[in-house]
């Protein structure tokens, strides 16, 4: 008997893994914060401009009111879109604020202009909302909104200096460091744990140096 011989297959070569080289490209980083603006805090004057402006808006008592929390509490945009009216006491004028960042929480007054624009507002909100600040659809203001918000007053303002939002918590730093207050207290009203935070509010108070030169 004549045995066949089968022959193996011959073996298949693995394909070669053909490398292509991209080219490599930097992706754009942001610059720092002193690339874009020569401080992080407004003066009194051009919060003055932005507020006036914000009047001026279609929903310019709501718009104004925003910006006049901001800077009177120090608040981040993530509080104040978040700010319910169960927070305010206007028997009391006090406003309850609860910080993020476990930051801790404190009871603040609230003057007279501030309260007024605030019942005001709580009048006028249609439709009602547990939020204070609302939209056109009653939804609660976003931290895009606020942004945009900002933005634009800044556009129509012509501002030369890149205003955003977290400037009108700055903004309410050095008004408080300005106007004597010590840093512990600056710490307990902004909500810092930590008073590094707080400190660079009093090391740029020009009262510091104001009887140099007497």
């Amino acid at each position: 008997m004549i045995q066949a011989t089968v022959e193996a297959p011959a073996a298949v070569e693995a394909p070669i893994a053909t490398v292509i080289e991209l080219p490599t490209q930097n992706m754009p980083q942001r610059r720092t914060n002193a690339d874009y603006r020569t401080r992080e805090h407004l003066l009194g004057s051009e919060f003055e401009i932005l507020f006036n402006r914000a009047k001026a808006n279609r929903h310019g008592h709501r718009d104004s009111t925003i910006l006049l929390v901001l800077v009177r509490h120090g608040f981040r945009v993530s509080e104040l879109v978040d700010l319910r009216w169960d927070q305010i006491d206007f028997p009391t004028a006090t406003l309850h604020v609860r910080r993020i960042k476990k930051g801790t929480p404190a009871t603040h007054p609230i003057r007279g202009d501030e309260l007024r624009a605030l019942r005001k507002l709580e009048r006028d909100q249609k439709p009602k909302s547990p939020f204070v600040f609302t939209s056109e659809r009653g939804g609660p203001f976003t931290r895009f909104a606020i942004n945009r918000l900002i933005e634009r007053l800044r556009a129509a303002t012509k501002m030369e200096i890149k205003a955003h939002p977290h400037m009108l918590r700055h903004t309410c730093g050095f008004k408080l460091a300005n106007n004597g207050h010590d840093t512990r207290g600056i710490q307990g009203y902004l909500g810092h744990r930590n008073i590094q935070h707080t400190v660079k509010y009093t090391e740029l108070s020009p009262d510091r140096f104001k009887d140099f030169w007497r």
